[in-house]
């Protein structure tokens, strides 16, 4: 008795923090949009505000980080049910220079603001991986939001933040065998080289795959077959992006879009994926926000070191990945490198891996959590304003429309 009842307590404070989470997103989330601005904004601070920095109600763990995980795979996967195979090819150059660029610069400026930090060329190495990453879960919930995931700068951001992926992956490969003092270069070329075949391997043979396969899914007896399928092909290709070497969002995403032809005009499917991805993304985003600890801050070295390698983290993605659109009009060029800025969960990831090997310091840890939670902070609000001036330019003011609407008839839901 006594260990059934352990076990229900213990059940009981995992749906509690999960209650917590999802309220306080929510919440955060609906005095956000009434203020205009982003909702995820809210979310992530509800992360701060309920996890250890400030009220200390929920604590990060390994169950919440998994739930996280299953979100930001859904949100990656909602997007590639938007994203046409056609529409990426279009942009493949120009995202293939933008993810290029965008990582060289934030590698080399992390690598020197490290060194200048009396940092070991392995901890320079270890910041320069961390500030390469970019969470594109952030700038796609922003653009899905507002309705502009068919634009051409979002197929580009999207498009370079596989590109992204993969060369962060390598970098990281390559400075985790330095921290163990040996590289093996034909072990760290087969990942890089599994990486790069499964991604075009999915992405050009995937849609024409599902598309010959579509008429027998339309005839299978289960309820609801394409939504069925699209959870066993999301979760299937996840797993094997790990075990190729990239993170399992490329999967997810490389699986919506495998389907998005085959899926086009099924309300259904989009509904259903939608609610889901409503229910998880917010785990992921409060997530992020509870992993920044306030505490550290009270040293001053330690805020000016953070303060520094956010502004190098944002300028560098910024005129990197702007740099890399070139050819576009000056608004375009921007989109692109705000919408590649974002690090989130990515760049905590790589500074946990750092710290876990014994190779950064509390500080460069402290420092690097703060510019990846500062930086999703900062992109969606000049995600929004530079998408929702250049609608107005077009006359197509959505913002003020869905006002009017809203005005017009009471909220349901």
């Amino acid at each position: 008795m006594p260990v059934i009842f352990a076990a229900a307590v213990e059940h009981a404070s995992v749906l509690l923090a999960l209650f917590l989470m999802i309220a306080a997103a929510k919440l955060m989330a609906e005095i956000f949009e009434r203020l205009r601005q982003p909702a995820v904004v809210g979310e992530i601070l509800a992360g701060v505000i309920i996890g250890p920095s400030v009220l200390g109600l929920v604590k990060p763990s390994e169950l919440i980080s998994i739930v996280a995980e299953i979100g930001v795979i859904f949100l990656l996967f909602m997007v590639g049910l938007e994203t046409k195979p056609q529409s990426v090819y279009r942009v493949g150059k120009k995202a293939l220079l933008v993810g290029t660029l965008g990582v060289i610069l934030p590698f080399v400026a992390g690598y020197f603001i490290a060194m200048a930090w009396d940092g070991s060329f392995v901890e320079a190495m270890f910041i320069g991986a961390a500030m390469v990453a970019t969470s594109v879960g952030i700038t796609a919930r922003v653009l899905g939001s507002m309705g502009l995931l068919d634009r051409e700068t979002a197929k580009i951001i999207l498009g370079a933040a596989v590109i992204d992926d993969i060369l962060g992956l390598i970098i990281l490969s390559i400075v985790s065998a330095l921290s163990s003092g040996t590289v093996n270069y034909l072990e760290l070329g087969k990942t890089a080289a599994m990486a790069i075949f499964f991604v075009v391997l999915v992405a050009t043979v995937g849609s024409h795959v599902i598309n010959k396969l579509a008429p027998r899914v339309r005839q299978l007896k289960l309820s609801k077959p394409f939504f069925n399928l699209g959870l066993i092909l999301c979760l299937g290709l996840s797993v094997a992006s790990i075990y190729v070497g990239v993170a399992a969002i490329i999967g997810a995403f490389l699986a919506g879009m495998a389907l998005a032809e085959a899926t086009e005009g099924n309300h259904k499917m989009h509904q259903l994926t939608s609610g889901v991805t409503e229910f998880l993304v917010p785990f992921f985003l409060v997530n992020i926000g509870m992993q920044l600890n306030i505490a550290v801050f009270r040293d001053w070295s330690v805020v000016l070191l953070a303060v520094i390698i956010t502004v190098a983290a944002v300028l560098t993605k910024f005129v990197g990945c702007g740099l890399g659109a070139w050819g576009m009009s000056r608004r375009e060029m921007a989109q692109v490198g705000v919408g590649m800025v974002p690090r989130g969960e990515v760049g905590i990831v790589v500074a946990q891996i750092g710290l876990s090997l014994a190779v950064i310091t509390e500080t460069f840890f402290a420092a690097v959590l703060f510019m990846a939670v500062a930086t999703t902070l900062i992109a969606p609000p000049l995600i929004k304003m530079l998408y929702s001036e250049d609608k107005d330019q077009d006359g197509i003011d959505d913002v003020i429309v869905e006002t009017d609407i809203s005005e017009m008839y009471p909220r349901i839901g």
